[in-house]
Parts: structure tokens; sequence; C-alpha cells
């Protein structure tokens, strides 16, 4: 694997830096660190992408995307990191919509793809349940067909971003009478404003509101919403989970993470010294870069597999299990780097009206929330518990 840029990417690179430098809004600058974004700041990023040509960097020119190769989609993520602009949220552009591609009518991929990609449909995804998390196959959501509806009662739960979406894809049980339950799910559409889905908030540990729960009462969608075959929701999901876990690794966004805790280290003291002079402090940040590398390496052969035709194989687990375990652990140096400071900073509960002003640097107050919200990375996108089976399975044929 050559590892070198040529020519034509270093000078792909250049413009993209050039382009986030003088194209990206004014009024999103900084809001991704200061976890401050809305719907709107979301549809504002993806618009400008949009315009530029950009909107789809991992699709194929065929359904719109960009048709960048896998290098250069590589060089636009790390670009992207290192300004700091907002992610594309994933549930649309990176899940569901390798999804229509492979599996999809050609009406579908006719309208819904479009409605992504130029920010028209902000989705979310309905897979988990109370009941029915790592052990997903269990489900209890129903879709009763009736005539040419489905009628769709349940519940939804962990909905990131569900109180901004429009449209959510749904793992329903169609046979509740199927001998495995891996079979008898299927994959539906579904819009938010449908009469009886109903989203209620789920307000975190740090104060914030990001997931939520999605209730489903007598809610009726179109045979027409379904996609694929029927009771074949299951290749769907696991298809789409191999998309979403080789994009949980993150690796772009942790080594601007590890940028960040550098400099905070470089300032907070330990005995009079900058901590970063502290030999065991040191020694931890050290080895993060090490294993990030590592990742590094692992995320670009992935990229070259692809680029050859194939899809993600068993390197999504191992991007999954490495890639959130190295995301945890630099918000818990990071946290450890600003002291006392990092004490909790929660944003408030509605009824608690005005949020007390943090005390200490800018970049401390953040610090506790951040290490509380990344405890879920290692859960969500299938439990690294369930990657190592996976790894397990595939990999060591155990």
């Amino acid at each position: 694997m050559d590892v070198q840029f040529t020519p034509e990417e270093i000078a792909f690179r250049n413009e993209v830096r050039t382009f986030l430098e003088n194209e990206y809004p004014a009024e999103l600058r900084g809001k991704y660190s200061r976890d401050e974004y809305s719907k709107e700041d979301f549809l504002l990023w993806q618009k400008t992408l949009h315009k530029r040509g950009w909107g789809a960097p991992a699709w194929p020119k065929k359904y719109g995307g960009t048709g960048w190769t896998a290098t250069q989609r590589y060089i636009f993520q790390e670009e992207c990191a290192r300004a700091e602009t907002l992610p594309i949220p994933p549930f649309g552009m990176s899940m569901l919509a390798p999804v229509l591609m492979a599996f999809a009518s050609e009406e579908q991929k006719a309208h819904y793809l479009p409605r992504i990609i130029d920010g028209t449909d902000f989705w979310c995804q309905g897979y988990s349940e109370p009941g029915a998390g790592s052990d997903l196959a269990s489900l209890k959501t129903k879709a009763e067909r009736v005539g040419d509806h489905y009628i769709i009662n349940g519940q939804k739960t962990w909905t990131t971003l569900g109180h901004f979406a429009d449209w959510i894809f749904v793992l329903c049980r169609t046979d509740p009478t199927a001998k495995k339950p891996q079979e008898g799910i299927s994959f539906i559409l579904v819009d938010m404003k449908t009469p009886g889905v109903e989203v209620r908030p789920i307000i975190t540990m740090d104060g914030g509101h990001e997931v939520n729960e999605t209730w489903f009462t007598d809610v009726k969608v179109p045979v027409a919403n379904l996609v694929g075959k029927e009771n074949e929701g299951w290749t769907y999901a696991k298809y789409l989970l191999a998309h979403e876990r080789t994009g949980i690794a993150g690796v772009a966004r942790s080594k601007k993470g590890i940028e960040r805790l550098r400099e905070i280290a470089s300032v907070e003291l330990d005995q009079g010294q900058p901590i970063i002079r502290n030999s065991d402090f040191a020694r931890k940040i050290s080895e993060l870069e090490i294993d990030l590398t590592a990742l590094e390496y692992t995320e670009l052969r992935t990229l070259a597999r692809e680029s050859q035709g194939k899809g993600p194989g068993p390197e999504s687990s191992i991007l999954k299990i490495k890639g959130t375990e190295i995301q945890q652990r630099i918000t818990e140096l990071t946290l450890e780097a600003v002291g006392v400071y990092g004490a909790p900073y929660f944003r408030g509960f509605p009824q608690d009206g005005d949020n007390q002003h943090p005390i200490g640097p800018d970049y401390a107050h953040l610090t506790a929330p951040t290490y509380a919200n990344m405890r879920k990375t290692s859960i969500y996108g299938g439990s690294n518990e369930i990657q190592h089976n996976i790894i397990a399975k595939m990999v060591l044929g155990l």
C-alpha cells in the first residue's frame, strides 16, 4: 500500500483547504467545538457543500456524488477535522444512502437520494429499542400489512437527532412467526410528520438533548416505503451497520482531539511546569498517538479495499473498536489535563432557568460533559463486545 500522496492529491488537499478557509459559513465557525449547533446549522453546511458540488463526498457520480477516490475522501475528512467544521450527519448520507443504492427500487433512489444530498430531508435511525440494543434481532416494533399500507406500532430509543429529523428508517417485525429472530424483519421509511409518530426527548447526564425516544402508535405508512423485499430487512440492517462502524472510527477528528490535548497540556501546570513535561502524562499521549497511527493505517487499508469495489469487511469492526477506545481515552486525558476546571458543567434542564456561568478557561468548560457523552461510543453501532465476536467469527473462524 502506497501512503505517499501524489502531486494531484496534494493539489486537491490545497483546494479543499482553500474552500474551507473561504467558504465555510462564518456563523458556523467554532460551533462544533462549543457543541452549539442546530438543525439549521447542519442544513446550512450541507447546502454550502451541495452548491460547490461536494454534497455527497462518498457517493458515485451517477447518484449526484463527487465520485472521489478513497484517498480524496480521506483528505477531505482530514481537512474538515482540521478546520473543525460541523460533521455531515451520517444517517441519510452515510448510512441510509448506501442501502438505497444497493437495495432500493429505481423510483425510491430517484426520489430520496437527491433530497438527501440537497438537504431537503434530514434523517434519523430507528433501530434500537428498550429491549433490543446489542441484541437488535429481538426487536418488537411491528408493522402489520393492511391493504397497500403498513400499520406500525412500537417504540425506538436512543434516536439521535430525532427531534431534527424529517424522516426515519425503521426496522420493523413484519412476520412474528418467523423461526429465527433475524427473519421476519423489514426495512421501512417513515415520514416523521405521519400521525402517530411521537418524539420524546432523553436528557443525558450532561444536560444535553441529542437522543430521543420515538413512539409509533397506529402509524400508517405506504407499502411503497418498504426498501427491498419484505422480511429481508436484517440483510439491509447488517449492510448499513458495516458502513456505520467504519464511520464511527473518526480518525481525522481524533487527530484533531490529540492536537487540542497537547495544546491544553502545554498550558495547564503540574507543580509549576506544563503537564506535557510530566513524563507519565507525556507517555500516555505518546501511546495514544501510536495507537491512532495504527488505526489510521487500518482505515487506509479499508479505503483501498473500497477503491477496488469491495464493501466493508471485518475491518469495520476493528475500526469501530479501536476508534471508540481512542476517542474515549482522548476525553479521559483531556479531563485529566484540565484538573479541577473539569468539574462537570451541565447545560441545565429547561426548568432550571439560566445556566450557571462556568469557571476556568474556555477550553475546560465542556471537558466533563464530553467525557460523559463519549462513554456511549463503545456501545452504539453494535457494542464493542459484539464486534469482538464478529472478528472472532469472520477473521479467526471461531
